[in-house]
């Protein structure tokens, strides 16, 4: 697999295709591309005369991390992100989708380089803005837990955790993550957040909102504010696993309109 060494990580990422506009898919939080792929939030396959840019951000699968919190905001994920692009598609418009933790870094990378986007993709947004201070105690009670007891423990707790009722089929999976490395990247998604509404206003890039139910760590809120404050955007909301079944063909369709 290639790799792109970027402040301090080792980033791993695959292209799929050798010709056509270029899609880049970004992961959620102690995930990875693969693990993406099992959760059935792998949205690119339905594309057709694309290249399709999967990676791991770093710390995540099989890309290197570092041992700075700071290192895992957004903001800084976005850096890496454009690191990428400029590596791979130098000055190229592309097509951006993530779920999470990539919604954020998506939204950061847009208000970094507005140019950069044709289209964006933001898929089960999570806690931001007033709510992102409960979530953040979330995660760093969760890395005082894998100091202490370590992965096995959080992924325990867990699984008594309410499901989404859209993922009420999908697979039991980890953390791909290491040990080692898991509370300092926990750390980092509880000190960052979006960018500030202001700033998200301003964003002029046709935007497609995916977003499902009964998930606290991503509230249909985030995803409504979203709407309300993209001025080129559509939201589809999911309540059910054929909902995100769904979400393929949509994002297809959001991909070529806006070619």
């Amino acid at each position: 697999m290639p790799v792109l060494d970027v402040r301090g990580a080792t980033i791993d990422y695959e292209i799929e295709g050798s010709e056509g506009p270029l899609v880049v898919q970004l992961h959620g939080l102690t995930s990875s591309r693969t693990r993406d792929a099992l959760l059935g939030l792998d949205l690119g396959r339905s594309l057709r005369a694309h290249r399709i840019l999967r990676y791991d951000a770093r710390g995540h699968g099989r890309s290197t991390g570092s041992t700075s919190k700071g290192d895992y905001g957004w903001q800084a994920l976005a850096g890496d992100l454009l690191a990428l692009l400029d590596h791979i598609a130098p000055g190229e418009r592309v097509h951006g989708v993530g779920p999470s933790m990539g919604t954020g870094t998506l939204l950061h990378a847009a208000v970094q380089d507005p140019e950069r986007f044709a289209t964006l993709t933001l898929v089960t947004p999570p806690t931001a803005w007033k709510r992102r201070k409960e979530q953040a105690a979330v995660y760093l009670r969760n890395a005082d837990q894998v100091e202490r007891l370590g992965t096995v423990a959080l992924v325990e707790s867990g699984s008594t955790a309410p499901v989404p009722p859209a993922l009420a089929d999908a697979p039991l999976t980890r953390p791909t993550v290491a040990e080692d490395l898991l509370p300092t990247v926990l750390r980092g998604a509880a000190k960052t957040d979006f960018p500030p509404k202001k700033a998200i206003k301003r964003i002029e890039t046709p935007t497609l909102i995916l977003a499902w139910t009964g998930d606290r760590t991503h509230p249909v809120k985030t995803a409504n504010t979203l709407a309300e404050l993209l001025p080129h955007s559509r939201m589809v909301l999911a309540r059910t696993p054929y909902g995100v079944m769904a979400w393929p063909g949509l994002f297809a369709e959001h991909v070529t309109l806006h070619e």
